[in-house]
């Protein structure tokens, strides 16, 4: 075969196998509409999404990786919606990962400081681990650089940051007592640039994509709690849409592994489950999808609350939880069923919300509870008329 022939036969298997990866102009409608709903935006939001992504110069990320596990990156290499070649190569120009890029030594440091000379105050710092301070940072060093000197040389030329995973959030694991090397997090040593903090061990693909086009697209960011986290992905406590909320309001719980209320699914609270004192919606978004069983209460284990500081990586692990909400939500779907003669659905939400707060009377209720029962027991006021 002439070698003009085997070209062509070539160019011709390359075509074949580009097909099947084609989006219709639907499917990708639908994902921008999806994206625009995970971040609490209108429906209308998704042309605006639609227009950024089809945008010809692809927003810039450089991602660095400092103290950590690389289980982020992991993590989003396993995302299936987009998957991580559509991401990196459609969505995003990735370009600096560590983990990813096929350069190395001189070469992937030359890609870095091009990128930030021709996109500063433009690209996403995306950054993975905590950060070493003591010793001036002696104990992690990249390229003859401290992470200390790396982050403070590129985060002030960037247009925003995302502190990706619990470390590089609040300090995570390094940063247990004793934490020898002073590991800490990205918005204590960057104060002048916006740090949006994503915490998880492993964060989610999906709410770092969410976070990334929610900015490019509206040009600000998402609305934060007061720890830097966005809303629409840690707005709500693990436990009010966990798949087990049913039985722990009807005190329903699994009192060993492999017992027979772990068996049956019950709640895992007297397990240790941090689900009641952690804010994150890994009950909705999942991971892998591969349905509820890609995360750790699905398959039977107790929440870690890897995504809250000062709980996971600091509470003891079966430990029970502080309980912030007893009353179980008014649209979550009960444990009984309407049956003829027997128990109402009414009467089940009312026999659920009794045993629940019984047994939260035990148990540390929320500040509000904890109020309005001091309000309740305020003697009346003598009518002096």
């Amino acid at each position: 075969m002439s070698k003009k022939n085997m070209m062509n036969k070539w160019d011709d298997l390359r075509t074949s196998e580009r097909k099947p990866m084609d989006v219709s102009r639907r499917d990708f409608l639908k994902f921008c509409t999806v994206m625009a709903a995970s971040m609490g935006l209108p429906l209308s939001a998704a042309n605006l999404i639609a227009e950024t992504i089809k945008n010809p110069k692809r927003p810039a990320v450089i991602w660095l990786h400092f103290q950590e596990c690389t289980g982020c990156t992991e993590s989003l290499l396993r995302a299936t919606h987009p998957t991580i070649d559509n991401l990196i190569l459609d969505l995003i120009s990735l370009d600096y990962s560590e983990t990813l890029m096929a350069a190395a030594g001189h070469q992937a440091e030359a890609a870095l400081h091009k990128s930030i000379n021709e996109n500063e105050g433009k690209f996403i710092c995306v950054v993975e681990g905590s950060i070493p301070v003591n010793e001036k940072g002696i104990y992690c060093k990249i390229g003859g650089k401290t992470a200390l000197e790396i982050l403070n040389e590129v985060g002030p030329k960037s247009a925003a940051i995302v502190a990706i995973g619990s470390c590089a959030s609040w300090g995570g694991v390094q940063s247990a007592a004793p934490n020898p090397t002073g590991a800490t997090c990205v918005d204590k040593i960057i104060k002048n640039k916006p740090v949006i903090n994503l915490p998880g061990c492993p964060a989610s693909p999906y709410n770092i994509l969410s976070t990334i086009l929610y900015y490019l697209t509206l040009k600000k960011l998402p609305e934060l709690d007061e720890k830097g986290r966005p809303k629409f992905a840690y707005g709500n406590l693990i436990h009010e849409n966990c798949e087990r909320r049913p039985h722990f309001d009807a005190a329903r719980f699994a009192e060993q592994f492999g017992g027979e209320g772990h068996r049956q699914g019950w709640c895992l609270y007297k397990l240790g489950c941090k689900g009641p004192e952690t804010y994150a919606n890994c009950p909705i978004q999942l991971y892998g999808d591969v349905g509820s069983q890609s995360w750790p209460v699905g398959t039977g284990h107790p929440c870690f609350g890897c995504s809250e500081k000062g709980v996971g990586f600091t509470k003891p692990l079966h430990q029970e939880a502080s309980v912030f909400t007893v009353e179980p939500p008014a649209l979550f779907p009960g444990i009984y069923e309407e049956k003829g003669g027997g128990i109402s659905a009414g009467a089940a939400a009312v026999v659920g919300a009794m045993a629940g707060a019984a047994v939260a009377g035990g148990l540390k209720l929320s500040k509000k509870i904890g109020e309005d029962d001091k309000e309740e027991s305020k003697p009346e006021k003598e009518n002096n008329s």
